[in-house]
């Protein structure tokens, strides 16, 4: 017989932080994925989804015995039930990274076969106020909020406290139409630009800027302001520095830089290989490779080609010294991985921005004879349960 614990509330002892946000408890042979909680807490928990599996998903409603690393979440709405935009604001800054360095140590373990000791690293700026590009959406009155977690109900907010107060402040005191989507972005320089997404078959109304300034790797960036760039502000130039230094493109080498958004890591790459190398940059964005172009123009070494990374490395020919990739969240995924390893480059730096996806190219790589050399993860997302990886991987028998 199908089981629903649905509104069912439960007594737990929290185990460890899983992937995505939550904790692992286990009752009567069930696993109970459970948000709002720290691993070691006793907890009343309400069962908020059962599809009667073997597992269900519930909310701390009551902390019975906290662990040491809780605190008072800073934003009003991120409890239970509430906004769904953060999943660690009850836990100190020290325990959130500890939560991240577990959850990157455990992929790696599971999906890869690594047993690795993993520290997160934080980024300048603290918990708060480090989000410089949101997107809120309204409700049936108009009111500007996030939705809920695993939820299209919006919450209204009067703050983000961990978005810029620049951005915050020019949308939230608005009133917009029903289900708008508004987008809002803080540049380098201060200036917000705001693009508002009225809903399906309608054009996207930019209202404000649109040509955001940003600073990373020696070089001033004008780009499309609601495109891809980091959004924690000391987040590009920091990984930008990483990939140099693992990068270590030879005068006159040749480079790729895979799922190359602006062309962050092909300008970092085209410094290293000079006027007499070269550097294949590919992006799917059209927009992004037009900013790429502009941005990059002087650096003739740049080559760009729009499409899918999957597609356009079908018929290269060319072996790269070193090949830089920055996927997304889904990972560059087994094709991807063959074609880099049949170029035979020196060194791989893979950029991540979710451990599992990750920790299976990596082990994709290990059977194709590319070893994890190195490993630096940053807090680019606090409060959240999202984490930023570095990877080198070089030619080699696995450790």
């Amino acid at each position: 017989m199908k089981q629903d614990w649905t509104g069912r509330t439960l007594e737990l002892t929290v185990g460890p932080v899983a992937h995505g946000g939550h904790c692992v408890a286990r009752v009567d042979g069930r696993v109970v994925f459970v948000r709002h909680a720290l691993p070691g807490e006793q907890v009343l928990a309400e069962v908020t989804e059962d599809a009667g599996k073997s597992f269900c998903r519930a909310d701390a409603i009551e902390v019975l015995t906290p662990a040491k690393g809780r605190v008072t979440p800073p934003c009003p709405v991120a409890g239970p039930g509430l906004c769904g935009g953060c999943d660690w604001q009850h836990a100190s800054g020290q325990a959130q990274r500890e939560l991240k360095a577990e959850v990157v140590a455990e992929q790696l373990s599971r999906l890869a076969g690594l047993d690795l000791s993993v520290t997160v690293e934080e980024l300048p700026g603290g918990l708060l106020r480090w989000r410089t590009r949101v997107r809120f959406v309204a409700d049936e009155d108009g009111r500007a909020g996030l939705r809920a977690h695993r939820s299209h109900r919006v919450v209204p907010l009067a703050d983000c406290p961990i978005t810029a107060r620049a951005a915050v402040d020019a949308v939230l005191p608005h009133t917009w139409s029903a289900g708008d989507e508004i987008e809002s972005t803080e540049d380098a320089d201060g200036e917000v630009h705001v693009r508002r997404l009225p809903g399906r078959g309608r054009r996207p109304e930019q209202q404000r800027g649109g040509i955001a300034v940003q600073r990373a790797a020696d070089r001033e960036w004008r780009i499309a302001a609601h495109g891809f760039w980091q959004v924690h502000p000391e987040a590009a130039e920091t990984l930008a520095r990483v990939v140099g230094e693992w990068a270590q493109a030879a005068p006159g080498a040749r480079a790729w830089d895979l799922y190359a958004g602006a062309g962050l890591f092909a300008s970092v790459l085209a410094e290293q290989v000079g006027p007499r190398g070269r550097v294949l940059a590919v992006e799917s964005g059209r927009r992004a490779v037009a900013d790429g172009k502009a941005n990059l123009a002087g650096l003739r070494q740049v080559s760009w080609r729009c499409g899918q990374v999957e597609h356009l490395l079908r018929d290269r020919t060319d072996s790269p010294q070193v090949v830089v990739l920055d996927p997304p969240r889904k990972g560059a995924g087994r094709e991807v991985v063959e074609r880099i390893a049949a170029a035979g480059p020196e060194r791989v730096v893979y950029v991540a921005c979710d451990p599992a996806a990750l920790a299976r190219d990596v082990a994709t790589f290990a059977g194709l004879g590319y070893r994890l050399d190195r490993l630096r993860a940053f807090d680019a997302f606090p409060m959240t349960h999202h984490v930023e990886c570095v990877a080198l991987l070089t030619p080699g028998a696995s450790d």
